[in-house]
């Protein structure tokens, strides 16, 4: 089985697409994938907290995930994961495709590599060529879409504090999720595309008066439409030939 396309889905879309069940072996575990079809195109698709919502972001198997999409001949991925703004003028609904991420995760395994020393670059950890027609696509349906930002992973479950939000401010944060990290970083190093269309479901901490797990699922359900829209143009859309990035050296 060749796909090329594997798509992560966040918080909310769970269900945004339906296929066939593929049990994927990994060195990490066994991993169900749903191999569907977008437009014309044979994509991997992952529910990353499981299709019940079961799975919370400390404990979800990213080795697993993206080593399954692997097996399976990805070699782009698009994900999305549920946000909260920092940055001013960032409101809840709103999408915005980062280009960098600040790690504040504490116990999670990072690297395929245990066993030999290597470093990767990730001095851009999402792929341009993707985020590129992200935004274009988004633009020409006439959805606000920020074009960049950084994204600051946090270990989770439990929501950031306001005194951690003001910290995160001011090292340049303009989101912050729980899953996005090691999620980028092991794409990378499989040395596929990877980028992500984050949405916006609340203010940080400390910017409302609090947040809601029922608040970020609403705000979830309200985008999964459009997101899904999105996805099914950026799929058509991308070249087969890897041209454009350098996220396969």
């Amino acid at each position: 089985m060749k796909i090329r396309i594997g798509i992560i889905g966040g918080s909310g879309l769970e269900n945004a697409i339906e296929g066939e069940r593929v049990l994927v072996n990994t060195p990490y575990g066994d991993v169900l994938v749903k191999v569907g079809v977008m437009v014309n195109e044979k994509v991997a698709f992952i529910p990353r907290h499981g299709e019940r919502h079961e799975t919370p972001p400390h404990k979800v198997n990213y080795r697993g995930n993206l080593w399954a999409l692997k097996t399976l001949g990805v070699e782009r991925v698009i994900a999305t994961n549920a946000v909260g703004g920092i940055r001013d003028g960032l409101n809840p609904g709103d999408l915005l495709i980062p280009h960098d991420f600040i790690d504040f995760t504490k116990g999670r395994t990072y690297t395929f590599y245990d066993q030999k020393a290597v470093h990767v670059d990730l001095t851009t950890p999402y792929c341009p060529e993707i985020r590129r027609i992200i935004i274009e696509v988004a633009e020409e349906m006439g959805i606000k879409i920020w074009d960049g930002g950084v994204y600051v992973c946090t270990e989770g479950p439990r929501f950031e504090t306001p005194s951690e939000i003001r910290m995160f401010r001011l090292l340049g944060a303009d989101v912050v999720g729980m899953t996005g990290v090691p999620e980028v970083i092991l794409a990378r190093e499989l040395k596929m595309c990877y980028a992500t269309i984050c949405v916006i479901t609340n203010y940080a901490a400390g910017m409302q008066k609090r947040i809601s797990h029922e608040e970020v699922n609403e705000i979830m359900r309200g985008k999964t439409r459009v997101i899904v829209e999105i996805m099914n143009k950026v799929v058509q859309r991308i070249p087969v030939e890897r041209k454009n990035c350098m996220c396969g050296l």
